[in-house]
């Protein structure tokens, strides 16, 4: 998240906050649908939102409100980060909303445990599945159905395949802050890494990679880097040979297209 001043302080202090409200995976997952359902709530009622986010009311007033408004429709551990949350300043009104999606990425990564790395690897392959079948990115971006419509659809193609934090995210990516389903689970991806301490590259190869090379691709560019570098993996046969690797702003281009481009442009010039 690109946040600035007063509200990135606020999230820093929230993320920090988080672990002490976590139990089982079960309890985590509930965590994170409640706090991603307040922030929807938060975006769907603008007085709420504005009061909520007002720097000129006193904290108690604020923190009284939204027991009102949330107190028996959410867990303890929930309204506890939604009291301390009102009670920070935030730069711009829709910080608040955002920050508490963000949380509920956080808590859902965490929820997943030791399988966060698999979580990672499913949230960029439905990713990659929905840029490449334009049916399906069709309709999950159609006005016309609901919400409820599009998360059934989801559910159908990964519950049973995939991690339940992964479907959870998938549905979330319909309706949260981001402008498109692809953008959301690019930032969730990002979050993933970011709980892990980890770096995010996206390696486009010509054949798949056996386990030896992923594991050496890793760890030089987990050297290079000076952290951990999640593998993000796209076999593309026009490359002919070689690889390119993204990280960040980064880009590596050793494939055997790049190579014959540069030549035709030497050549040419």
């Amino acid at each position: 998240m690109d946040l600035r001043g007063a509200s990135a302080e606020a999230l820093a202090a929230l993320t920090a906050e988080l672990d002490s409200h976590l139990g089982s995976g079960d309890a985590t997952a509930r965590l994170a649908d409640e706090l991603f359902t307040v922030a929807t709530t938060l975006r769907a009622e603008g007085a709420l939102r504005r009061f909520a986010t007002d720097g000129s009311i006193p904290a108690e007033a604020k923190q009284g409100l939204v027991g009102e408004v949330f107190g028996g429709k959410v867990g303890e551990g929930t309204l506890a980060v939604l009291t301390s949350a009102v009670a920070r300043r935030w730069t711009a009104t829709r910080d608040l909303a955002d920050s508490l999606e963000h949380l509920s990425v956080v808590a859902l990564v965490k929820a997943a445990g030791d399988d966060s790395g698999r979580l990672a690897d499913e949230l960029f392959a439905w990713a990659q599945a929905v840029k490449d079948n334009p049916e399906l990115r069709d309709a999950l971006s159609d006005p016309a159905r609901s919400v409820g419509d599009k998360s059934a659809l989801i559910s159908g193609l990964l519950e049973g395949k995939t991690l339940p934090s992964t479907v959870t995210l998938a549905e979330q990516a319909l309706s949260g802050s981001y402008r498109t389903v692809t953008s959301a689970l690019a930032s969730y991806q990002r979050t993933v890494a970011q709980v892990h301490g980890e770096g995010v590259a996206t390696v486009h190869v010509a054949r798949e990679l056996t386990d030896a090379e992923t594991r050496r691709l890793s760890d030089v560019l987990s050297s290079q880097y000076g952290r951990a570098v999640h593998l993000n993996l796209i076999v593309d046969p026009t490359l002919l040979g070689g690889i390119r690797v993204e990280i960040g702003d980064d880009v590596i281009d050793g494939t055997v297209v790049s190579k014959l481009d540069d030549a035709r442009r030497r050549i040419a010039g």
